[in-house]
Order: structure tokens, then sequence, then C-alpha cells
């Protein structure tokens, strides 16, 4: 769905609240990354008054990734910016649960280092 999906600065919101509540992560990922994206587009015409505090952190997540060159060659050591299908694919090599949040895979990781 993640990838099939159109996003637009109409239907970003409605599809980042959808991605929270169903514990989404390859879709809020996808949309924190359209609006790190389209950023001037959205200011200004999009109110983020209902969106919950915590998702600062996975919006500037997003933010940082853009700066780097390639977070999926990382060493592992910095999960805190590894796309969610990088985090899954090292959560796999260790026969670790892939599903959750990008939280949880995070922590899960750096449980078993």
């Amino acid at each position: 769905y993640a990838k099939s999906i159109t996003l637009t600065v109409d239907n970003m919101l409605d599809n980042l609240l959808y991605a929270d509540a169903k514990n989404c992560a390859l879709l809020k990922e996808v949309v924190m990354d359209f609006i790190v994206e389209n950023g001037r587009d959205i200011l200004g015409k999009v109110s983020f008054e209902d969106v919950p505090g915590s998702m600062m952190t996975d919006l500037l997540t997003a933010m940082t990734r853009k700066t780097k060159k390639d977070d999926d060659s990382s060493d592992g050591c910095d999960y805190d910016t590894m796309r969610v299908s990088a985090l899954r694919k090292k959560l796999d090599e260790k026969g670790l649960n892939i599903d959750g949040s990008r939280e949880t895979m995070i922590a899960l990781l750096k449980e078993n280092s």
C-alpha cells in the first residue's frame, strides 16, 4: 500500500494519522519523506494541530536521513536514521521479529547488538 499510494498535500495528513494509528511503519515513513520533500508546498496550507507530538522524532529522522548519502550502507550503529526496510532487514538477519513501530524495531536491535 505504501508504494502504491499517491500522496498529495491534501491527503498526506490523513495518511500520516492513519499510519500512526494502525502502526504502519512503512506508510508513516513514506508520508514523512513526502513532508520533507514538499515542505514549501505544505507550509501554511496544512494544520498539524491534530498530529501527536511524538511524531516530531519521525519527522526529524526523515530530515536527517535526507542529508545522509546512504543509510543502508551504515555499519549498523546508526539505527536511529535507518529506513524501516533496513531496520527490518537487520532484524531478519538476527532472527528477530520484524513487525512493530520504528521505535520498537530500533529498541530490539539495540538490545540484541
